[in-house]
């Protein structure tokens, strides 16, 4: 195919896509075809391409095609600090993502094209770096499911294969909230879940999740359910009954630990000895874990006792292998 040929199907995938959008009762074939100036085949083959190749979620009635409410979004415009303030996001999404997501640079790509040439040029740095990450084919289907089911409250199927399991069980999922967090790279759905023997609010890793399938039926978030509310007590994405953790950090790096608000619930205190005691309530200690050893032995874990002698079991391990 000729580079003009691939640029003008291009365009036109993007045209058919803008004109299901403006036409939410759907549009044949033929009239699509005539909007567009191409044959119903081509057409027809587009369609496919769409889906297939684009993951676009056609829907289809009769004869009309057309585009999930809410797939394609209205334009926006940014000021130059707004600009800037997406750029740092997307260093973010760099660094807390450790698979070649396409959709994420795709939306990188867009917001190049309204920063300034300096901005531009560093965002498209990181879209390259995105690049050389490995493809993961199969998060990424599953990436789009949870995206379309979240939207669209639409209900789904899930096959769950859970850490500690090496069966895959299945769940059906009201996706009421999708989360990034730096804690192990991943991104996680959290909904109202179901399989036999248990149900709830229930957290889920997408990279653990084997297939994905669209219902048909929908659903409605509770009133009164806030999950912001519930992950505030969380350091990532776990939440439960709350634990207090104090922490005793040296004063090498007690100037660094008051810099930042680790914890929305963290009281710190000045020490004598030029260190800090650092106070948090957190729903899990579990993700809490691998922060904490970051620091080594400029922090010392003073309660809960149970983690205090997680940690102490562990640097005798550690003066075990290096001693």
């Amino acid at each position: 195919m000729e580079p003009g040929q691939s640029l003008a199907r291009s365009i036109r995938l993007t045209q058919i896509q803008h004109l299901l959008y403006k036409n939410p009762e759907g549009l044949a074939t033929r009239e699509l075809a005539q909007l567009c100036g191409v044959s119903v085949r081509t057409i027809q083959r587009d369609m496919l391409d769409l889906q297939t190749e684009l993951g676009v979620p056609i829907t289809e009635k009769g004869d009309r095609y057309g585009i999930i409410e809410g797939y394609v979004l209205p334009p926006v415009s940014f000021s130059l600090y707004e600009a800037m303030a997406l750029f740092l996001a997307s260093r973010l999404v760099l660094h807390q993502t450790d698979e070649n997501n396409p959709h994420i640079q795709t939306a990188l790509a867009k917001l190049s094209e309204v920063l300034p040439q300096a901005l531009a040029e560093c965002l498209t740095d990181n879209i390259n770096a995105i690049r050389k990450k490995p493809p993961k084919s199969d998060f990424i289907r599953i990436f789009e499911q949870v995206a379309i089911a979240w939207s669209t409250q639409r209900r789904m199927r899930i096959y769950y294969q859970s850490l500690q399991s090496k069966e895959t069980k299945e769940w059906i999922l009201d996706p009421y909230f999708v989360e990034m967090t730096g804690v192990g790279y991943s991104t996680y759905v959290i909904g109202q879940a179901s399989r036999v023997g248990r149900t709830g609010i229930v957290t889920f890793k997408l990279d653990r999740i084997r297939r994905a399938e669209l219902l048909e039926e929908s659903f409605e978030i509770p009133d009164g359910l806030s999950l912001e509310k519930q992950l505030g007590s969380s350091w990532g994405v776990i939440w439960g009954e709350e634990t207090e953790v104090k922490l005793k950090f040296s004063p090498r790096v007690a100037r660094r630990v008051k810099e930042s608000v680790w914890h929305p619930s963290q009281a710190i205190e000045d020490l004598p000895d030029g260190g800090c005691l650092l106070t948090v309530r957190v729903g899990s200690t579990l993700e809490m874990t691998p922060w904490i050893r970051g620091w080594g032995p400029d922090v010392e874990v003073l309660k809960p006792q149970e983690l205090r002698k997680e940690f102490s079991a562990w640097a005798n391990e550690l003066h075990q292998m290096y001693r």
